[in-house]
């Protein structure tokens, strides 16, 4: 025999919905498991989340590069556990260029790892003061500017440099003018331990700097109350390795040097790079 169930009146079937809803609001609020019965503690961090966070990598690209630049750097330092956002540096101007950065740095929750390549160097410089969450300074073959100083300052001040009469200057319709890098000349100045194949595709592919910005005088420098660590690139031909170790040195940074690497030392030596990365996040953590 087959029986139907009874259907509720409209009055029960009310106080039957004003006691279930409320029920399972609180249980999703309250993080009850419908398996167990048991209450999460809303307070209590969830498994394998125990150990502080890992520093957010940010990684700041330089002139005549772009993000990808960091394509190695950011495999190894993923593998190793870390957060890595590579920012997309405006290569306009270097007040504008370190304030972008710094809202950026507003945006991260937690502690910051602040990695600068060639110009990049100079923008980490001028935005990371007052940032409480940057616990570190990484320069990698970067420039280190101090108060007053601009990046072609530091370049004219040291002999070596295949940079000025390598750069190809193009006028812009508000007066300024972007530099790039010569390509029949890239490789030699920029890139010269990474292979020619890929060097030619880098060089069609650069990205331009205002000249403005690389005659920018920096502000305050961060790396005066931010440990720092510098990676010397050995036959740098853009910034000379003298000027590196000068800037390194000024700045009581901790130092390693790649011997014979190019310019373009986060592409051609990733694994140096993030290893000096790692090294300055644990020292901070």
């Amino acid at each position: 025999m087959t029986y139907a169930r009874p259907v509720p009146s409209g009055r029960a079937l009310l106080r039957r919905t004003r006691t279930v809803i409320p029920a399972l609001v609180a249980a999703a609020l309250l993080g009850i498991s419908a398996s167990s019965g048991a209450v999460a503690n809303p307070a209590a961090p969830a498994a394998g989340t125990a150990k502080a966070a890992r520093p957010t990598i940010v990684l700041v690209h330089g002139a005549f590069a772009d993000s990808s630049s960091w394509g190695g750097v950011t495999a190894r330092l993923q593998r190793a556990g870390y957060p890595v956002l590579g920012l997309a540096n405006p290569l306009r101007d270097l007040a504008g260029d370190a304030s972008y950065l710094s809202g950026v740095l507003d945006s991260i929750p937690g502690p910051v790892v602040l990695v600068g390549h060639s110009y990049g160097g100079a923008v980490i410089t001028d935005a990371a003061a007052g940032h409480a969450n940057v616990e570190a300074l990484v320069y990698i073959a970067a420039f280190a500017p101090d108060q007053g100083e601009s990046s072609l300052q530091i370049t004219g001040e040291y002999p070596g440099s295949q940079l000025p009469s390598s750069l190809v200057v193009r006028p812009l319709p508000d007066g300024g003018q972007d530099a790039y890098i010569d390509q029949a000349a890239f490789r030699k100045v920029f890139a010269a331990d990474v292979p020619a194949r890929e060097t030619r595709l880098m060089a069609a592919g650069q990205r331009p700097v205002a000249l403005a910005a690389l005659a920018a005088p920096s502000s305050a420098p961060a790396w005066r109350t931010i440990p720092s660590w510098y990676l010397v690139a050995g036959a740098d031909q853009a910034i000379p390795p003298a000027a590196e170790r000068a800037m390194a040195r000024r700045a009581h940074a901790h130092t390693v040097t790649v011997p014979g690497a190019s310019h373009a030392v986060s592409v051609s030596h990733p694994e140096a790079v993030a290893d000096l990365v790692e090294e300055a996040a644990r020292a901070t953590a």
